[in-house]
C-alpha cells in the first residue's frame, strides 16, 4: 500500500475477473486530474507536474489529448500553451485535423456545444478541416471525450449536464459518486468501471 496525494492506491491480485488491477479510493475518487492521468495512462507525477505549471485542470485532458495526437511529450504541448498559443494553433502546428475533436450526439445540443457542433454541420466532412474552433470549444469536445468515456457515460448525459451549469470537475465528481474507480488491465488503456454505457471514442 502507498499513500499518494490524498488517496490511497492498493495494487490487488487474484480478484475475480480483475487478475492484476489498482483500485484508486479516498479523495482520488473526486480529484478530476488524477482521473484524467488514468484516462490517457499518464505517470501521477507527470499530471503533477502540469498542474504544478498553472495549467486549469479543464486543460489537463487537453494538453494530454493533443500531445498523444501529435506524438509529442506533454510538456511540448504546455510549453506552447503557456507561451500564448492558441489551442487551434497548436492543432495546425502538428496537422491535426479539427475530425480528432468531433463526437457524435443523438441530440440537437444547445450552449455551450451548439456553436461547435454548428462549425461541422455547415460543411461537408471532406471539409472539416478548414473548421477553425476556439479554445472554448476545443477544451468542450475533448472534456466530452474523457468524461463520457472514462465513466461509461453517454456523450448527451455530459451535454445535457453541461448546458444546466455543470463543469466538468462536477460532472467528473458527481459520476464518481463515491465509487472506486478500477483500472484493470484487461479493460484496455484508460478504461475504467462505470455506470451506463460506454461510447466506444479513441482518444
Amino acid at each position: 500500500m502507498r499513500t499518494i496525494i490524498g488517496a490511497i492506491t492498493l495494487t490487488v491480485a487474484g480478484l475475480p475477473g480483475l487478475g492484476w488491477a489498482q483500485i484508486h479510493v479516498g479523495g482520488q475518487i473526486g480529484n478530476f486530474s488524477f482521473a484524467v492521468g488514468n484516462y490517457y495512462r499518464v505517470p501521477e507525477r507527470e499530471v503533477v507536474v502540469i498542474r504544478e505549471r498553472r495549467v486549469p485542470d479543464y486543460e489537463i485532458p487537453v494538453v494530454l489529448f493533443l500531445a498523444r495526437r501529435a506524438h509529442v511529450a506533454p510538456a511540448t504541448i504546455v510549453d506552447m500553451r503557456l507561451s500564448g498559443k492558441r489551442w487551434m494553433d497548436i492543432v495546425v502546428r502538428y496537422g491535426l485535423s479539427p475530425e480528432v475533436f468531433y463526437v457524435p450526439l443523438a441530440i440537437q445540443p444547445g450552449p455551450p456545444y451548439g456553436k461547435a457542433y454548428g462549425h461541422y454541420k455547415k460543411k461537408k466532412h471532406d471539409q472539416w478541416r478548414t473548421i477553425v474552433l476556439d479554445d472554448d470549444d476545443i477544451v468542450n469536445f475533448v472534456n466530452l471525450r474523457f468524461l463520457s468515456d472514462y465513466h461509461h457515460r453517454s456523450a448527451e448525459d455530459i451535454v445535457r449536464l453541461r448546458g444546466g451549469g455543470s463543469d466538468f470537475v462536477g460532472i467528473h465528481t458527481q459520476f464518481a459518486g463515491g465509487r472506486a474507480v478500477v483500472v484493470a488491465d484487461h479493460d484496455g488503456p484508460g478504461k475504467a468501471k462505470g455506470k451506463g454505457k460506454g461510447t466506444g471514442h479513441n482518444r
